[in-house]
């Protein structure tokens, strides 16, 4: 009878574990939408409001207070909603605050156009932030990722990560700055009716456009990361 060990290949194969490869997967790609940014009902949810406004201005023949009243009860609606279904209203209640500062501004100059200013501010304040952040080599993109996924600040210690994340930091700032470009001489000449459509036009389908870009760029590197060649 054999006493020699039995050999290596009888031994079946242990299966690897992945279960913390999956979710820290998980987490790097899902959080841009799903944290960062609300996740697609958030963008739509902030939305609303602003193309209520719109629709409402245009159809009662520029009165300002139904304008406005549609597009707060509009932000309202929203709010109850998300309390009847028991959904997070930490973004619906960002959004709905938004919508209160946007009407209490176009109520207090009585312009129209003013309900735009603080949608304005807000973009030249993010636009702002990517791009300092960008200049003293702090990417926004990296310190909000590395955050929400527990990573911290070593994206730092890698030269190419943190390379990627500059480069996709100016996606960012090329929308926000690119918004106002656009939208703050139709504000100057009182173009209501344009400013709204092309604002509605520049949110939701410029942020998709800014999510599905900047994960595409940097989807290689996270996956050359968890998935390192072996010899």
């Amino acid at each position: 009878m054999s006493m020699n060990p039995p050999e290596q290949s009888e031994v079946p194969d242990q299966p690897k574990p992945i279960l913390h490869e999956t979710k820290a997967d998980v987490r790097a790609e899902s959080v841009l939408l799903e944290r960062a940014i609300g996740g697609w009902r958030g963008i739509i949810d902030s939305g609303v409001p602003t193309v209520v406004f719109v629709v409402a201005y245009l159809v009662t023949g520029q009165n300002l207070g139904r304008s406005v009243g549609a597009a707060v009860a509009a932000g309202l609606l929203i709010v109850i909603w998300r309390v009847i279904r028991k959904e997070p209203l930490q973004q619906v209640l960002a959004g709905f605050a938004g919508v209160l500062i946007s009407a209490l501004v176009a109520n207090w100059t009585g312009r129209p156009e003013a309900y735009f200013i603080p949608g304005f501010l807000q973009n030249l304040g993010y636009g702002s932030a990517f791009l300092i952040s960008i200049v003293v080599g702090w990417p926004l993109l990296g310190v909000v990722l590395g955050y929400l996924t527990g990573d911290g600040t070593r994206w730092r210690q890698d030269r190419q990560l943190r390379r990627c994340y500059a480069a996709a930091s100016w996606i960012w700032v090329a929308l926000f700055f690119g918004r106002l470009i656009v939208q703050v001489p139709l504000y100057l000449i009182g173009a209501v009716g344009a400013l709204g459509v092309v604002k509605i036009l520049m949110g939701i389908p410029l942020y998709i456009a800014a999510a599905y870009f900047t994960y595409r760029l940097l989807a290689p590197i996270w996956n050359a990361k968890r998935n390192p060649k072996r010899e």
